[in-house]
This record gives structure tokens, sequence and C-alpha cells, in this order.
């Protein structure tokens, strides 16, 4: 027999009565009736009822032990009278013979760890113990159905001919769009490695080298600040990039690759066919370049219903309103909760709105004449008994806040689709945006191709550039990211000097890109799906921690092994590093 099992916890049946084994595993549960003792045994497989009967020497054992602890029961199969049809060995129990602990645990636990809503315990006090919040079954089985879509993806690559390559972790720094975690070296005094916020240079140098795919499933490190769809400092992300390939060949393989992994592990959910939309259309209708598609409300323009009128708030604006299906219905109070959202978390100015009803009711109906409210309802599409919202503020502005009322509206009025995937992908970035000092800076990802290529750089405005670069979004998640590689040296030496780097820039931030493209670079083209955030919503949850084995806290600490930590000065020496704290 196993030192330790002959079965696990999940797999015994009636065909296994009569027979002697041996199972290890935790205590979940004991219950006391009379003389008798009933544990339920738990590994990762399932759970197995373990009777201790009125044998002395086993009860004498059992007082010692504690839920949670570690044990080893030999026993015989036996069929339950009181059968459990939710779970797997519900027809049998175990008639113990012998029990030996394994690991002893505290009697007192910090939490309950098969709380069915472990989301009521203290996150500070589930993250400390993770390893504690980690045998919860839904957490464990997280994991578990992670592994699966990492196998999924590693499976779903080879079958199109990626081939798998390791990129280096100690890099070099690189203008992805967020703070580089510094590594100081010891043999080169004064000088720093970067993690990489993606291997980005590194799998284009792959393609110069004559690779025709790659993939990996890369580790990423970017220092920002961490949100629900985000974990702080590193994520993982299904890196690919193709050579001789074009913005179609890409976007089919992440149909593909991500529609077939959400198929497999998705089960009993809807999915819906990638849509395309063009960037400034998402941001136009859905206030966002990441839509919720599930939320049926868009965005209008209705600037020019108003330019006639005698509204002085919405003079010189962009208006942009939301039609609100049976909004009618809501009373004023809904309407001022909603006005107070849009001012305090979206910084709006205001919010105004109306109720179509046989008359215009609402904030502003004073001043919508008869000939502005039909262009109103022909713009919105609004109807008898719906209500519409408004913002007024500058272009950009308008268009942010309207899109996170949008958002607001979908949640607190119940209007999200229910077990549904809704993809799209959103194609024809800015290849230019303007930085908050005023100057050109990149928009997204600065090794793509500008659309139009060196001709475009030298006779558009830099902000009407396009770029081959896209996203692939689901339910309002960007789930991939990625672009056509600017793989021409003139061309990309013409785009970072537009974005304020000169040639000696590049070639010292980029040298080896700068380099290779200078000895027949392909054509080459790619993207990468976030794993971290697919299985989140494979799974799901809510928060990205609950799909990660050992997550940080919202400050960024690691609160289970005390990290970032103050280390010993002989490790500062070794690296040349002296540690000057702020005064305060």
């Amino acid at each position: 027999m196993h030192e330790y099992r002959t079965h696990n916890c999940g797999e015994l049946t009636k065909s296994n009565i009569g027979e002697t084994v041996r199972l290890s595993g935790w205590i979940q549960k004991i219950r006391n009736l009379g003389g008798m003792k009933f544990i339920d045994l738990r590994d990762e497989f399932g759970i197995t009822q373990i009777v201790i009967s009125e044998q002395e020497d086993l009860q004498e054992m059992a007082k010692n032990l504690t839920t949670e602890c570690t044990i080893r029961v030999d026993g015989k199969v036996v069929e339950r009278q009181s059968k459990n049809d939710k779970i797997k060995t519900g027809d049998i129990e175990i008639i113990a013979s012998k029990i030996d602990v394994l690991g002893k645990c505290k009697n007192v636990l910090p939490f309950e760890i098969n709380s069915s809503e472990q989301t009521e315990v203290r996150e500070d006090l589930r993250l400390e113990y993770r390893f504690l919040d980690l045998r919860n079954e839904k957490i464990h089985n997280n994991l578990l159905l992670r592994s699966r879509i990492l196998q999924t993806l590693r499976s779903e690559m080879v079958k199109l001919d990626f081939t798998e390559i390791q990129t280096p972790i100690l890099a070099n720094s690189s203008p992805e769009g967020a703070r580089d975690f510094l590594v100081p070296s010891r043999l080169h005094p004064g000088e720093f490695y970067a993690l990489p916020q993606a291997p980005q240079q590194f799998k284009q140098l792959l393609m110069v080298s004559g690779f025709n795919k790659y993939f990996q499933i890369a580790p990423c490190f970017r220092d920002e600040d961490p949100r629900a769809d985000r974990s702080p400092g590193e994520f993982y992300q299904l890196d690919f990039e193709m050579s001789f390939a074009t913005q179609e060949d890409v976007l089919e393989i992440l149909k593909k690759v991500v529609l077939n992994t959400f198929k497999a592990h998705a089960k009993g959910k809807v999915l819906e066919d990638v849509v395309r939309i063009p960037y400034r259309t998402a941001m136009e209708t859905y206030g966002s370049d990441k839509p919720d598609l599930r939320n049926p409300l868009i965005i209008t323009n209705v600037t020019e219903v108003f330019e006639n009128l005698d509204f002085q708030a919405f003079k010189g604006k962009t208006v942009r309103a939301i039609a609100i299906p049976k909004g009618a219905e809501q009373g004023r109070k809904f309407y001022d909760r909603l006005g107070e959202f849009a001012k305090e978390e979206l910084g709006a100015k205001g919010l105004a709105w109306v109720k179509i009803e046989e008359e215009l009711t609402g904030s502003i109906a004073k001043f919508i004449d008869e000939k502005a409210k039909a262009k109103l309802l022909e713009i919105t599409k609004a109807n008898t008994g719906d209500a519409i919202c408004f913002i007024a503020d500058e272009k950009e502005a308008s268009c942010k806040i309207a899109g996170g009322l949008r958002i607001e509206l979908g949640k607190s009025l119940d209007l999200i689709e229910k077990d549904v995937y809704k993809f799209c992908f959103i194609v024809d970035f800015p290849m230019y945006e303007l930085s908050d000092e005023g100057t050109i800076d990149f928009n997204h990802n600065p090794f793509s191709m500008p659309q139009g290529g060196m001709e475009a750089l030298l006779t558009k405005d830099p902000l009407e550039i396009l770029a081959y670069q896209y996203d692939m979004v689901c339910n309002g998640y960007e789930l991939a990211s990625g672009a056509v590689r600017n793989h021409d040296q003139d061309v990309m030496i013409k785009a970072f000097e537009i974005a304020g780097y000169s040639e000696e820039d590049v070639k010292k931030r980029f040298g080896a890109l700068y380099n290779a493209f200078s000895y027949g670079t392909p054509p080459h083209a790619g993207a990468a799906p976030g794993v971290d955030r697919m299985v989140m919503l494979i799974a799901g949850e809510e928060n990205i921690r609950e799909v990660i084995a050992f997550p940080k806290n919202k400050k960024a600490r690691d609160l289970m092994m005390n990290a970032p930590s103050v280390v010993a000065d002989k490790q500062l020496e070794d690296v040349h590093i002296r540690v000057e704290l702020p005064k305060n």
C-alpha cells in the first residue's frame, strides 16, 4: 500500500465497497453524533466522509483532531446510509481503522476557509494567509482553471505552427507607457537593468533573426497603480509575433486562439463573433476604446440641436446625449444621484436630462422647442417613455464623461446582458496624441507602423496620422493589444523624431532594433492577449486577484512575503546604491 494514499478524496464509488483503502487530506469538518464522529476529508479532488466508530483508541485519538489539520486514514469502504448527492463520493463512506496526523493545525484559524462567500473576509487577512485562502474551493478551482487555460493557449499556438521561445527578464528601459522596475547592476556601477514591460524589442529581433512565428507566455513588469482588472507590478501575456504578416493575419490568429480558449472553458456562456470598430467610432459611440457591448446604451452627438437654442450652458460646447429606455419611469431622485455621480466621479460640470412624455419634462425641457425636439428624437432614436441625459463639455472631455455615464447607467439600471461574451477589435488608433504638456507623444505603441508610411509622416498633421494598431476587447476589458511593426529604419527614425526623439536618442535607447533594421528586416506584426484578464473573465470574477496565486494588495505589497522590504546595507553596497528617504 502507498505510504499516503491508494485513492484521492474524489474518486471512490459504490464499485469500491468492501475495499480497504488509504486516504490523506485536510479535515474540512468534524461532526459529533453521540458516540460516533464524522469527518469530511478534503483534498484537491473532492471530499470523502470518514466515520470514527466507538473504537476506544480511535475516539481518544480523535480528540486531538482539528479542522484543517492533515491526516492519513486507513479504512474500509462501505455504502453510505444517508446519501449526499452534492459530492462525487456521496454514495460511500470510510469506516476508519487507523488515523495518523501528518500535519498539525492551530485551533484558531485567521478566518473561515470554506466560507461560501470568501469576499466577506478582510482582504488583508486573505492575502497575509494566502496559503490558507487558496484552500477555499472557489479560489483553488480558479487556479486549476488558470492552468487548463494556459495549456489550451499553448496547444492553440503550437497547432498554428508558432515556436515557443523565452526572452530575457533583465533587459533595458523601454517607453511602453508605464514606469519601469529598475535592477541595479553589481558588475557595472551606476547602471541599471529594467524588468521588461513587454518583450517588444526581443520579439521583433526574433523576426529579424529569421524565425517565422514566435510565442511565449511572458511575464511583464510595470510599475503602475493597481485596479480591479490589473495586477500591480507584474502580469502575464500570451506574446506572439509573425514574419511577413499583415494586420488581418494577426486579427485572424487572435480570433481563433481567444475564441477557441473561451469555448473550451467558458461553459454555459454565449460567445458572439468579433465585430470591428474604428477607434474614433468607439469613442464617439461608447465613450471608450474598450466598450462593453453587452450594454445597449449608445452615445450620440446632439450639438447641432442646441446651436440655435437660447440655452447658454451649452453654447460653444460639444453636447453628447444618452437615450435611456423607459427612463421616464425613474424619479427625480434618480437623476439627482446620477448628476452627483457625474460631477464627483467623472468630473462633469453638471448633468442635464429630459423625460419624453406627452410633453418634454425635466431640467432643460423648457429650452427645447418643437423643432429641436423632433431633431433630438431623430438623432437619439428615443421614444415616448424614454429619457435623455446630456453632457456638455470640450470635445474630448464630453466623450470621456459620457462614456463613464453610459457604464454607470448600464449597471444601475441592470441593462448589462448576462451570460454572454461580446468581443470586438478596435482598429485605426491614432499614431500620436498631445501630452499633458502639449507636446506630441506616441498614443499607443511607439514601434507601430503608421498608415501611409513615410508619406504620412512627412505630409500629415501628426494628430491625424493613424497607425496599424489594434486591441481586442471583451465585455469592457482590453483583452489583447498589438500592431504591425515599424520595420523600416528611416520610417522609425522619422516616427520617433515627431515624438521628440533624435536619431541619437533612438540609437541609444533602441540600439539593437536600430542596428538590426539595417540587415534585411521582414515586415512583421503581432499581439499579446493578457492571460490574467482572460482567466478573470472566464472564471466570472470581478477582481483579478481572485485568479492569481500570490497577488499583491492595492498598495502593491505582498503581505504574505512582506515585500517590498528593507535590505541589508551590505546588499546595497554590492550594487552601489545609497538610500535617501524623504525627510517628511
